[in-house]
């Protein structure tokens, strides 16, 4: 298990990225909901040693993260926003260079585990064309190789969708799931489906702060009765976000749907409907006083 405690971060503009984190996440895996700016990223290169919190703790089993991070490097596969290779360098040797630098020993382990890592990831019949010129989903399945050399026990995915089509999403989506049967797999996100497809334990992350935590289909029950929609024309709108507490709102079929959290039904003729976890992630930003942006 991977225990957070209490971890706070403040840059030296003064922006506080971390506040007073607390957070368990088991094996499996497990989504961290937020919008871009919500610390995900700050909180997901702390636990991978990158960088140095101002207080607090981190635990993984038996591993003090912040005393001994070697320690827990040897157990990590990490997958950043954003990472590279060398160019015209292929994905076959680019993992095995990576598999040199982890400390794996040995020509024959090194092939072996190589070419397993681009059969699972799907990458065997481009293994030996240039990195540069594969498609994002293509780097991304890269990127999950590179992160599962020497069988690590965490494994930590940041962004990991942002930009791919649907079908590379889908697919990404089933190689997450088949190695996190054993493993603890951090994933964090600003999209609220990789959660909902995924993750049977999640977190909602705003401002540097856990805003809430729990199993997914439990946080959407509790909205069960609170949540009532309304479509409206484009001018009728503004009007109505002015009088009713709206969570939401997207266009559908050229109307505004606004949906609202309120224990009794408000006035003007709403419908109740049944809620999903985007309804949960939004009503739990602005219930906090944040500003929330649909993707």
């Amino acid at each position: 298990m991977l225990k957070i405690e209490n971890l706070s971060r403040t840059y030296g503009n003064r922006v506080q990225a971390l506040d007073d984190v607390t957070l368990e996440v088991p094996r499996g895996m497990f989504g961290l909901l937020g919008p871009n700016g919500a610390g995900k990223s700050t909180l997901m290169r702390t636990i991978a040693t990158l960088q140095m919190p101002d207080t607090g703790s981190i635990s993984f089993d038996d591993i003090d993260v912040l005393e001994d991070p070697v320690r827990l490097r040897r157990t990590l596969g990490y997958l950043p926003q954003e990472f590279g290779a060398y160019p015209r360098t292929s994905p076959e040797v680019m993992l095995n260079h990576i598999a040199v630098l982890k400390g794996i020993d040995g020509k024959k382990a090194r092939r072996g585990m190589v070419e397993q890592l681009l059969v699972q990831t799907n990458l065997w019949d481009v293994r030996k064309k240039s990195i540069d010129t594969f498609s994002g989903g293509m780097k991304q399945r890269f990127g999950i190789a590179q992160a599962l050399i020497g069988e690590p026990s965490l494994i930590i995915v940041d962004e990991p969708t942002a930009g791919l089509d649907p079908v590379e999403r889908r697919r990404f989506h089933n190689l997450l799931t088949r190695i996190s049967e054993d493993v603890v797999v951090l994933l964090s996100t600003h999209i609220v489906d990789d959660v909902a497809d995924l993750c049977p334990r999640m977190a909602i992350m705003g401002d540097g702060r856990i805003l809430v935590e729990g199993e997914p289909q439990a946080l959407v029950d509790k909205l069960n009765g609170r949540l009532w929609s309304k479509r409206v024309g484009m001018d009728e709108a503004p009007v109505l976000r002015r009088s009713l507490p709206v969570v939401s709102t997207r266009l559908v079929g050229g109307q505004m749907e606004l949906r609202v959290v309120a224990e009794a039904e408000p006035e003007g003729g709403l419908t109740r409907v049944e809620p999903t976890l985007e309804d949960v992630y939004f009503a739990t930003l602005l219930g906090h006083g944040l500003s929330v942006e649909l993707d």
